[in-house]
């Protein structure tokens, strides 16, 4: 994690997003800019929250860790995208831990200004209770989507959330073999299933295997097999 010292990128964003409104110019001196390297850790479950982070380049990977170390991934998120909203309304710990897929630039602000100087700022809440709401929503619609899918269709949605980035049209990642576990938890299904499916990609030359992992080869193809990106 950086800051970025570049005060015209931050104002870009602002004005790209339409955030003036939500965030007074009183608070605005207190906005940073943070990028975090591909595969950092933007913040852990369990541990103290004391920032809200909004997401404006890059692509998330939202996830749980059970006690017995078991880790469910939850959802993947582009811009817009709000990490800390629930727990600043909450005031609580962390719930969930957030990683950047790829490159990532969000605005960051520590809870203290904002409940010192947006506190009940109705703009602020407006746009919280509409980013809230949306997670809500998706996490109910990919729960019915687990359930009415076939695994050939809910596994080529992962493997297109974990490959592209629409914010970064270079970026380019790739599924690494240990991550078949977190992608058979996410999707409902067993890794042996899962295994059965790449396979069976393999052989139509959707994806290739090799010793570092499973990348696409046909970005078309699977997104046609999607249909909808039903994780993002």
């Amino acid at each position: 994690m950086r800051e970025i010292p570049d005060r015209g990128l931050l104002e870009a964003y602002m004005d790209k997003y339409d955030l003036h409104q939500v965030f007074t110019s009183e608070l605005t001196p207190h906005l940073s800019l943070i990028s975090f390297d591909e595969g950092e850790l933007i913040c852990a479950q369990g541990e103290p929250s004391h920032t809200m982070y909004v997401l404006v380049k890059g692509k998330i990977k939202i996830y749980n860790t059970s006690p017995e170390g078991r880790t469910l991934v939850i959802s993947f998120k582009n811009p817009l995208e709000v990490i800390g909203d629930i727990e600043y309304i909450r005031t609580g710990d962390i719930i969930n831990t957030v990683e950047a897929v790829s490159a990532v630039q969000a605005i960051a602000v520590e809870y203290r200004w904002l409940q010192k100087i947006c506190y009940d700022h109705s703009p602020l809440l407006n746009f919280l209770l509409d980013i809230i709401t949306k997670k809500f929503y998706m996490k109910s619609s990919s729960m019915s989507f687990n359930l009415l899918y076939p695994v050939e269709v809910r596994l080529a949605s992962y493997l297109l959330s974990v490959s592209f980035d629409e914010t970064d049209i270079l970026f380019r990642g790739e599924l690494s073999t240990s991550d078949l576990v977190d992608a058979a938890n996410l999707i409902g299904t067993s890794y042996r299933h899962v295994n059965r499916v790449l396979q069976k990609f393999t052989a139509h030359g959707l994806v290739e295997r090799n010793r570092s992992g499973i990348c696409i080869k046909d970005e078309a193809g699977l997104r046609r097999l999607a249909e909808r990106n039903i994780y993002e």
